[in-house]
Formats: C-alpha cells, structure tokens, sequence
C-alpha cells in the first residue's frame, strides 16, 4: 500500500471484537481480532474513532448482524492484493446474500477455471471480512471449508443469512 494514511477503529460484533481501516478513498479492511495472523503491520495506522468511513462502516455491520442488511452500502478501497486476488474479490460481491458458491465457481467466474488453489489462497486473503463476503463460499462437497475468522463463525454468518434472507 502506499503512504496513503490509513485510520482505525474498533467495533464490537457477536462474534468477537473486528478492526475496521479507512483511507481517505474508502474501507480499507476487516478483520476479526483474535485472528492476529490474518492482521496486517497496524503500528503506522492512527486511531481514529469518529472517521466518518469507520463510523459507517461499523454501523452498517452491526444492521447485518441484526439481520436489518443484506447489502453494505461503502466504498470499499482495495489497499492490498494482486490484479488476481482482486477479481476473486469482486467475484465474492456477486454472490447473493443467504446463498453460497464454492472455489470452482469462483474460478469459473473469473474465466480462470483451472485456477481453485490459487482462487482458494486469494479468498484467505480477503482484506474485507464479511463486506467482501468469503463466508458464502464452500467446498466442492458443500463442506465448510477455511475462512480467516474461524469455520465457527463461517458457519454463524451463513446461519445468520439463512435465517433472514
């Protein structure tokens, strides 16, 4: 990313506590907290509680966690990731809220279909939990397979969106 100022925040979720950053262009990131090997070098980053990205951001998470939003409403900015991670990324965008797809869609999606491994490593990769939703994609089988924040809380994100969609 480049020396581009980057604000934080955090927010409370029922699964845990999430770090929401900001650039002056848009949501920068999500991440659950406890995952601290998914957490980017945060020790430049400037806390910033009243960002007007943060603040939006943090409530239209807690509407989709009262089932109150299917759809975030943010410009998300895209500080990291590869021309490749970034079409797996607006890939995930097209799945529709309370449904799932699986890596080899994905792949096929991005006109890559030969390329699963590699689109399962840039959705590990994903900056925007649950905004940019990873949540929705499962194995070939229908198995619950890898998310950043733990298969716990996949499986609590698409319980959630069952429920309200």
């Amino acid at each position: 990313m480049s020396t581009t100022a980057i604000h934080q925040m955090h927010t409370t979720s029922p699964l845990g506590d999430v770090m929401l950053a900001a650039t002056k262009q848009g949501l920068a990131g999500v991440w659950f907290v406890h995952r601290q090997e998914h957490l980017p070098d945060t020790r430049a980053w400037v806390t910033d509680n009243a960002h007007p990205t943060l603040m939006t951001a943090a409530t239209q998470l807690a509407e989709y966690f009262q089932g109150e939003r299917q759809t975030f409403e943010i410009q998300l900015q895209p500080a990291w990731g590869t021309p490749f991670q970034r079409a797996v990324w607006q890939a995930l965008q097209r799945i529709p809220y309370g449904q799932t797809s699986t890596y080899g869609d994905i792949a096929r999606d991005i006109d890559n279909a030969k390329a699963v491994r590699a689109v399962g490593a840039a959705i590990g990769q994903n900056p925007h939990s649950i905004i940019v939703p990873c949540h929705r994609v499962l194995g070939a089988n229908g198995s619950l397979t890898g998310f950043a924040g733990g298969l716990d809380r996949k499986k609590h994100l698409l319980v959630l969106e069952a429920t309200h969609a």
